[in-house]
């Protein structure tokens, strides 16, 4: 399957944002505020198949706080864009994108329960402590992950 992945624009927002909960089969839209692409679009991708749709999307960033660091805070594959490699090239897009920008580590998170994402993430090279407790405030314990770029 080919995909086109380009740098995201913050009027993919709207595309965005509608079809996520879906893809989760939960509600999961409140985790991604339009600020994301408004503020880090340079840094985010949307990847569309051959007829323009949206078949996945990464959102990232590069610390402004942290030098040298880059996290990956939102990533979503269309339910028929799975297995198929999309999610992956997606990362390493992202990988080149920051290690371009001087960036030598990435990071992101996920919930102790999203195992599927906690193999995924082993399986990009990246380290997995947790559940850290309270990572994200009181109760809500989350996996953390980071890589060497």
């Amino acid at each position: 399957m080919e995909w086109v992945l380009a740098e995201a624009r913050p009027g993919d927002y709207d595309e965005i944002i509608a079809v996520v909960d879906d893809w989760w089969g939960r509600p999961v839209a409140g985790s991604l505020p339009r600020l994301f692409l408004d503020h880090f679009h340079r840094t985010s991708l949307v990847a569309r198949d051959s007829g323009g749709g949206l078949a996945g999307f990464l959102v990232g960033v590069l610390s402004p706080s942290r030098a040298g660091r880059a996290y990956i805070h939102f990533v979503g594959v269309s339910p028929g864009a799975r297995g198929t490699g999309l999610g992956r090239r997606l990362y390493q897009e992202f990988f080149a994108l920051a290690r371009e920008a001087g960036c030598v580590g990435a990071g992101a998170i996920t919930a102790p329960v999203n195992a599927a994402s906690i193999a995924f993430h082993r399986s990009m090279g990246f380290t997995v402590t947790g559940p850290v407790e309270d990572y994200d405030g009181p109760g809500r314990h989350m996996m953390v992950f980071d890589r060497v770029l």
